[in-house]
């Protein structure tokens, strides 16, 4: 378990300035000392839970979205009044403050945000600043962790969200196989046959950006095409297909530095590039899909085998996509501390790779990279190797030179019901602390609601469960659904910008529209405010021939009202839309 730091994922909001901050506090004073203007103007919606009030014994809680309150009514039933600062239909990122924001948060006991960087800066100001000295403010998506929520890291670059694959020498030291711990101190791993539509590349960027070139077929498979590795070590590489489809990758080990080296071992590397991995040939219920982590082709000298070893492949990640209910234990991947270039590890060097160490045969695998991973080409000449500067290439890039990959977490945690289970409880025990006299009632709701929420899980497992393996590709406005994605086995095939504020590339485009050519989605997913707008997706799906549904994200409608019905719809939308024929 891990607790994230409660001075937030960024330090954003301790850089704005000290001249921002007194306009606003001179604001809240100007709004506290006008407060009976506002609560006439409060008055107006005739609502008791949208008035909350200081000295009338009740307990206030506020919350910065729709959806927070709707699970805090379902804790506090008719022991507290929740009210949301936004209304129904707001968007959490562009939601800006009102009067009657700060009055609220002002008579407020206690104020839940979801935090993580969701709400807008000016909303986090307003709740922070606006709320009584004590008042408890709890950013519910960081506590949430304490109570298994599992939360994911964004990614800023989509074309680095793919596995991260090297190469790998396990098992005994190669000379004493020899007998003789002097005759070989290295394993040779040479390419010896390439099948596939395009050219296949591995190299490692160095730290001043030069590529060392080990496999390249663009001239023909010969004796450049070869790597030698000393025992028990690892190197990070890059991977690069010129076409998309299916490429096999023949290797052969043998010691290095060995007159008639007899052979370690041999296999078959295969990639499905830009398409679905389910539509190749002999995948199968049994085929293990890599698509993710720190994997490498490894030469294991004892078992004189080649294989996958590396980061364990989560149950939805096999061929007929078969879903388990996950636990919601919070995991992290420590991938910063690859962050290098030319360097390999040897046995006793402290190293953060996935403990589990899991091995899957060459036979029974398949590499996946994903339609997000297509790139241009540079025009250094240092990359001519690749290709013509400009055209396009699908890179596995190396763990990783010059990029940070994991920036901020991803706030959406809602759209796993889990996750949803994990913030009941935050609710529950911060009403209870504050009103120990209600704990039994809150207790109470509290349980009778997540035994509601563990059906709703089911609920959403079943309905995607319909949907066939080769068509659960989920693509969306913007990466709001990987918890979705994640928890209940779809895979998020594109979207077409990190961030709704975040105005998309034309390469990001570029990208989605062969992701959307290769994988032959057949529904697209907006949001309902967007709807019947013209969006980049909208154009991009209409052009595709393909079909634009409904997902709910962030906000209720006039048709979805609470989290439950949230969800319900969106099971349903995702099974209609991506079952039919």
């Amino acid at each position: 378990m891990v607790r994230l730091n409660r001075a937030g994922t960024r330090g954003a909001f301790q850089q704005d300035s000290t001249r921002a901050t007194r306009r606003f506090r001179r604001r809240l004073i100007g709004v506290l000392s006008a407060s009976l203007l506002v609560v006439s103007a409060c008055a107006d919606q005739g609502s008791f839970e949208a008035a909350p009030q200081r000295d009338d014994g009740v307990v206030d809680v506020v919350t910065s979205t729709a959806l927070i309150a709707d699970l805090a009514k379902n804790v506090a039933g008719d022991r507290a009044r929740v009210t949301s600062l936004m209304p129904p239909g707001a968007d959490p990122h562009a939601y800006e403050p009102s009067l009657r924001t700060v009055r609220n948060v002002a008579n407020a006991d206690i104020a839940f945000m979801n935090y993580l960087l969701l709400e807008q800066q000016s909303l986090f100001q307003a709740i922070t600043e606006s709320s009584r000295p004590g008042t408890p403010v709890v950013r519910i998506a960081e506590e949430a962790s304490e109570h298994g929520a599992n939360i994911i890291p964004l990614v800023e670059d989509v074309s680095l969200d793919t596995v991260w694959l090297g190469m790998r020498i396990i098992g005994t030291q190669p000379g004493e196989l020899l007998g003789s711990a002097d005759a070989a101190n290295s394993i040779e791993l040479k390419a010896t046959a390439v099948r596939g539509p395009g050219d296949v590349a591995a190299y490692l960027t160095g730290t001043f950006g030069q590529p060392v070139v080990y496999f390249n077929s663009a001239d023909g498979v010969n004796e450049r095409d070869r790597i030698v590795l000393p025992a028990a070590a690892h190197t990070h590489m890059s991977w690069a297909f010129s076409k998309p489809g299916v490429y096999e990758l023949d290797l052969s080990a043998r010691f290095a530095h060995v007159d008639n080296a007899p052979e370690i071992a041999h296999g078959t590397v295969r990639f499905a590039v830009g398409i679905d991995p389910h539509t190749v040939a002999g995948v199968d219920a049994h085929t293990t899909i890599i698509d993710q982590g720190h994997q490498d082709i490894a030469v294991d000298v004892d078992n004189h085998e080649l294989l996958i070893h590396g980061d364990e492949i989560g149950a939805h990640e096999h061929g007929a996509h078969e879903h388990g209910h996950e636990g919601h234990d919070h995991e992290t991947h420590e991938h910063g501390a690859h962050e290098h270039g030319a360097h390999e590890h040897g046995a006793h060097e402290h190293h953060t790779h996935s403990a589990t160490n899991e091995r899957h045969r060459l036979e029974d695998s398949i590499i996946s990279i994903p339609g997000s991973a297509l790139q241009q080409i540079p025009a250094t000449p240092a990359f001519r190797f690749l290709g013509r500067p400009g055209s396009e290439t699908y890179m596995l890039a190396q763990a990783v030179l010059g990029k940070h990959v994991h920036g901020e977490w991803d706030p959406h945690l809602w759209h796993d019901v889990g996750n949803a289970i994990a913030y009941v409880k935050v609710i529950r025990d911060h009403l209870i602390a504050i009103d120990p006299d209600g704990a039994p009632d809150y207790t109470r709701n509290a349980q009778a609601y997540i035994a509601r929420l563990n059906q709703l899980d089911s609920y959403v497992r079943e309905q995607i469960s319909q949907i066939p393996a080769d068509k659960r590709y989920l693509v969306t406005t913007h990466d709001g659904y990987g918890y979705l994605a994640k928890a209940y086995g779809l895979k998020v095939a594109g979207f077409i910008s990190p961030n709704p504020a975040v105005e998309p590339s034309a390469r990001d485009l570029i990208a989605l529209t062969r992701t959307l050519e290769n994988l032959q989605v057949p529904a697209v997913f907006l949001e309902p405010q967007l709807e019947g707008r013209a969006t980049n997706l909208s154009e991009m799906a209409k052009r595709a021939h393909v079909d634009i549904c409904r997902i709910y994200g962030d906000s209720f409608t006039e048709d979805v009202r609470t989290y439950v019905e949230l969800m319900e719809a969106n099971a349903r939308s995702l099974k209609e839309c991506l079952a039919k024929e």
